[in-house]
């Protein structure tokens, strides 16, 4: 089983050769505009694009915590937008919007398109910002669903 490689860099710029996938989290309320998907936007207008049409059209799709979508950005480069946090973080919250079982769930469909497309997985430490996770909770979750199944995964840290 290979290693997480932790890296100092933009996930929006990954590195390596061949198909790769750029996995963030989203929230189940079809908002976007703080965090990693502001980069995520600088770079390609596709992924927040598919994400608010997928919200929109909820009615007749899987959207929902645990759900991914997959969008094609480059030749050989996708984003996936795994939606893994309940709601947003207001000054009235008095929880965390992450869930980790979402999260979970949600990376074994990254999984499958990345054996599907034989491709590595790029990620700043998902769920661990806005949406107020631990990379410590998170990290055995991205172990056992990508690592522990051959995938490359790659983990970006800005600075």
């Amino acid at each position: 089983m290979s290693a997480i490689e932790y890296v100092r860099g933009d996930a929006t710029a990954p590195r390596g050769k061949g198909v790769k996938i750029v996995a963030h989290v989203c929230n189940d309320l079809g908002g976007w505009g703080k965090g990693f998907v502001l980069a995520v936007s600088r770079r390609w207008p596709e992924p927040e694009a598919a994400y608010r049409r997928w919200h929109r059209e909820r009615a007749g799709n899987d959207f929902g915590l645990g759900a991914a979508q997959f969008v094609r950005v480059e030749p050989y480069v996708w984003v996936a937008n795994l939606v893994g946090q309940r709601g947003i973080r207001t000054g009235r919250s008095t929880g965390v919007p992450v869930r980790y079982e979402a999260i979970d769930a949600a990376l074994g469909r990254l999984a499958d398109k990345a054996e599907e497309l034989g491709a590595s997985v790029h990620m700043p430490r998902i769920g661990c910002g806005l949406a107020g996770g631990t990379w410590a909770k998170v990290e055995p979750l991205v172990r056992e669903r990508l690592v522990a199944r051959g995938i490359a995964v790659t983990v970006y840290d800005v600075g």
